[in-house]
């Protein structure tokens, strides 16, 4: 498939407003702003959706910008039958899932056959909306960050790519399990799974630092130790 050219950019107001049916209509006649107002559109959750499999930034990266170039090329297939953000993330997800399995001999997700427990678990809410107000706010967020970061890193295949789209992108359950072409009863087995580890993992990473809560030594110890002093000291 040839494809589509690009030519130099042109004024094009408010794209940011259109439906991604109109950016496509655009798109493939060519329009450098409606292809950029698209991969902006949709860059978030392309990364996160190739993260969650390649576990890696830089190969992130490469696996939606290969995305992208596929998804570009091709556009004159795309029908508008589905979303196009469905569309793309399968694309990505085709993309990451090849890529692993070049990388190492592994089955793809549906072949991985899991038992079914009971239904529940929490979700574990990512930091979202959080105003860094000042760099000490900034530093815990960034902190935390990292901590729920590794904690997903560490989930197995088949359970990160759920849990992720699931809770960190916020697809319903039948959704995530319609991007990753299994059932939604095994999309709930995976999460219900994701979700527990995510608690252990957390719960073993934090162990260490429930005796540091609520310090109160050092100097505002000795600052205590003065107070006292100085109180039973004054005259009763």
């Amino acid at each position: 498939m040839t494809a589509i050219p690009v030519p130099v950019a042109r004024h094009q107001p408010l794209l940011s407003a259109l439906a991604d049916a109109d950016l496509v209509r655009l798109a493939k006649m060519g329009d450098e702003p409606a292809i950029r107002a698209i991969v902006q559109r949709h860059n978030q959750r392309l990364f996160r959706t190739a993260r969650a499999i390649i576990r890696n930034d830089v190969e992130a990266e490469d696996v939606v910008q290969a995305t992208y170039i596929k998804a570009f090329t091709n556009l004159a297939t795309f029908r508008g039958e589905a979303e196009l953000s469905t569309w793309l993330t399968r694309i990505a997800l085709n993309e990451a899932l090849g890529r692993v399995r070049a990388r190492k001999n592994t089955t793809g997700l549906e072949e991985i056959d899991m038992q079914a427990t009971s239904a529940g678990g929490e979700v574990v809410q990512f930091p979202s909306s959080l105003s860094a107000t000042d760099p000490e706010a900034e530093l815990s967020r960034s902190q935390a960050r990292q901590l729920l970061e590794q904690a997903v890193d560490e989930l197995p295949d088949d359970f990160r790519a759920i849990f992720v789209l699931r809770d960190v992108e916020g697809m319903s359950t039948d959704e995530a399990a319609s991007y990753l072409g299994i059932r939604p009863e095994t999309a709930k087995t995976r999460l219900h799974r994701a979700r527990r580890l995510m608690r252990q993992s957390i719960e073993k990473r934090l162990s260490g630092a429930f005796s540091a809560l609520f310090p109160f030594d050092g100097a505002r110890c000795a600052f205590m130790s003065d107070r006292v002093v100085a109180a039973l000291r004054q005259p009763s």
